[in-house]
């Protein structure tokens, strides 16, 4: 009952998805040339042979996704894996990194038409749904079809398992539809239990086993020689209200390490200027690197507003912080810098990702920080320390280095869903006990 309501005001409020839709096209949320792909209107044509559909929200977990897309990929050459996503940063990183046979489109909205006429064009033999993206209508109709739904690296929060609690009768009979969820710990497998998943398996988490992320040599060489020595530590991805904190940091430590530069990359690069006025305010002297502006021995802070280049500032980094940890975004990926051999710190707002966050900081693969006021102290610390740096870098990499056995977990139980193995789908899948 609940379901069919949710899909009656998704058919009827027609009007208002497109008013929403056109909004975030003025807000540069969506791509306008590519928006009727939200409407189900495919941009490419269906590849012969097995097609996978891999769900992701925005760009941490497509990233995250990435080394199994690889797997799947390499284990049959007939097999193709369609990547949806809701951003359009998602969409630029996906261009970029997806192997081939892998490809990308903008997620539909959630109607009724436009999931059908997704579904009717790219006919998936199964669906992949990253962490925690669950829209009804597609879970709905894609069962309806017959098509194996997986929920991978499954996760939520305390807030949103809540919310789910109290949308009972809509919660069970959604969740009942997935054929398998593969839960990041015990805890969220219990979770999932509890709101009516049948096949519920723990496998760890996939973010554990994400490879690095590249960059350019070259790139990392000039700005080596513009460096020149120069101690670096890495706000990376920042958003409003943590670049105040960084750049107080800096004033704080300046003192003491007059040749410390620090290395801000806001999530969102066209906030660079607005950094850069920030900065000058407090008389700081800054590059941009949109700007094509040098680091010179005067540079106090580079602002590395351009795209896909994280690696690449993680690479020449002494000590990275993990931002969207100090606002309440949840906190970003701290398993991205830890394949760089470099001192990791972030937030105490980690919701996003709470399991790994809490993993790294009990091996001594992170530092944990209290607020924005431990910020300035942590970074004097390691600055002065480069033993203790030196045991926190090796580490963090020791902690990913243990994601492949998550990795051969999550296959191992995706495995009876491919064509390659055909196999009851209700038989006990390896991997991890049941909850």
């Amino acid at each position: 009952m609940m379901l069919s309501l949710y899909e009656g005001v998704m058919t009827l409020g027609a009007p208002a998805i497109e008013l929403f839709l056109s909004r975030r096209v003025d807000r540069g949320k969506e791509d306008r040339q590519r928006l009727c792909e939200r409407r189900g209107v495919a941009g490419l044509p269906r590849p012969d042979g097995e097609l996978i559909w891999l769900h992701a929200s925005s760009v941490g977990e497509s990233v995250a996704a990435l080394v199994l897309i690889q797997r799947l990929l390499d284990a049959a050459p007939s097999r193709h894996v369609l990547v949806t996503t809701g951003t359009v940063s998602s969409a630029q990183m996906m261009a970029s990194r997806l192997p081939d046979r892998g490809f990308h489109q903008f997620v539909p909205v959630d109607r009724p038409t436009w999931v059908r006429r997704f579904l009717d064009h790219w006919r998936p033999d199964l669906v992949l749904i990253m962490e925690s993206e669950f829209w009804p209508t597609q879970l709905v109709q894609a069962h309806t079809n017959g098509i194996p739904i997986v929920l991978i690296n499954a996760r939520m929060s305390d807030r949103s398992f809540s919310r789910w609690r109290l949308a009972g009768p809509l919660a069970q009979p959604l969740f009942s539809i997935f054929d398998l969820v593969l839960a990041t710990n015990v805890d969220q497998a219990s979770r999932f239990t509890a709101l009516g998943a049948a096949q519920v398996r723990i496998s760890g988490n996939l973010k554990q086993a994400a490879e690095a992320l590249p960059f350019e040599p070259d790139a990392a060489v000039t700005l080596s020689d513009q460096i020149a020595g120069r101690m670096v530590w890495f706000a990376a991805s920042t958003h409003t209200g943590e670049d105040a904190p960084v750049l107080d940091a800096h004033l704080t430590l300046r003192d003491q390490h007059p040749e410390l530069l620090t290395v801000i990359a806001p999530r969102h690069p066209h906030r660079g200027t607005e950094i850069a006025a920030m900065a000058r305010e407090r008389g700081l002297t800054v590059a941009l690197r949109s700007a094509d502006e040098l680091i010179l021995p005067g540079t106090d802070l580079y602002i590395a507003d351009t795209f896909g280049e994280m690696a690449l500032f993680f690479h020449i980094a002494d000590i990275v912080f993990v931002a969207g940890s100090l606002v309440p975004v949840g906190g970003h990926n701290p398993v991205e810098p830890a394949h760089f051999d470099t001192a990791i710190l972030f937030g105490p707002l980690m919701s996003k990702n709470t399991e790994i966050a809490s993993e790294m900081t009990a091996r001594e693969a992170a530092i944990g920080l209290a607020g924005a006021g431990d910020l300035a102290p942590t970074v004097e610390a390691l600055l002065q320390d480069h033993a203790r740096r030196d045991i926190l870098a090796q580490n963090a990499r020791r902690y990913v280095e243990g994601g492949v056995k998550v990795l051969e977990a999550i296959l191992a139980n995706i495995a009876p869903f491919l064509a390659d193995h055909p196999a009851d789908h209700t038989d006990d899948h390896p991997g991890g006990p049941q909850s």
